[in-house]
């Protein structure tokens, strides 16, 4: 498959993946999508394609709505390649659909070649977050106290619940801004430096449940 479809609206990423691109497909042809609705035209006119997806820079509302995209586009192939794939978006994505690939900007080059080229060949690669999330089906209980506000226990429980930044933002009413500064405030005050320890502690303070987190 030489059609690449390269969904991410950031002006730098998508530079470099032409390169590689260049480098290890020659005969690519790219094309650029930067929301939903042109996404879908250029699927519409190139179906057998490779979707490279930021979804953290998209305008999805939803994990279910990217899984009905790619579930409509049966020809295709998705890499999901960003910076932000929080443990629960992650793990609806990969068990809703086996073909789905992973891989971090902040992953190896050898890694981000090795994933456009597996999925040109309909071959699934996951980097080693994305490995490590379908390892991790119980999560750790997390021992800690925390003066978390009521508004920052409710961003952590969407924030649990697969939800982006983005997403919670529009839900919930708020800017980008305010929600990502809650978010950083989550974070100092349970003293963890990623999503998935803060997932952990929602599950230990009862902010979540397992049946929610499954689903």
């Amino acid at each position: 498959m030489d059609n690449f479809i390269l969904a991410d609206n950031q002006e730098i990423t998508r530079e470099g993946l032409v390169s590689l691109l260049k480098k290890n497909k020659p005969g690519a042809v790219i094309a650029f999508a930067s929301s939903r609705e042109e996404l879908q035209r250029e699927l519409k006119l190139n179906p057998a394609s490779v979707v490279v997806l930021d979804y953290t820079l998209f305008d999805f509302s939803s994990v279910d709505q990217m899984l009905n995209m790619i579930a409509w586009a049966e020809m295709s192939a998705w890499i999901l390649f960003s910076d932000e794939l929080n443990e629960a978006f992650l793990r609806k994505a990969l068990y809703s659909d086996d073909t789905i690939s992973v891989v971090m900007k902040n992953n190896k080059l050898e890694s981000i070649e090795k994933a456009l080229i597996y999925a040109s060949d309909y071959e699934r690669f996951l980097c080693e977050t994305a490995e490590s999330v379908l390892k991790n089906k119980t999560p750790l209980q997390f021992v800690q106290e925390d003066n978390l506000t009521a508004t920052e226990k409710v961003i952590l429980r969407e924030i649990a619940l697969g939800k982006m930044t983005k997403e919670i933002a529009y839900e919930k009413s708020l800017s980008f801004h305010t929600v990502n500064t809650h978010r950083r405030n989550i974070f100092r005050k349970l003293g963890v430096n990623n999503v998935h320890e803060a997932i952990k502690y929602a599950f230990r303070a009862g902010l979540i449940d397992m049946m929610e987190y499954y689903i």
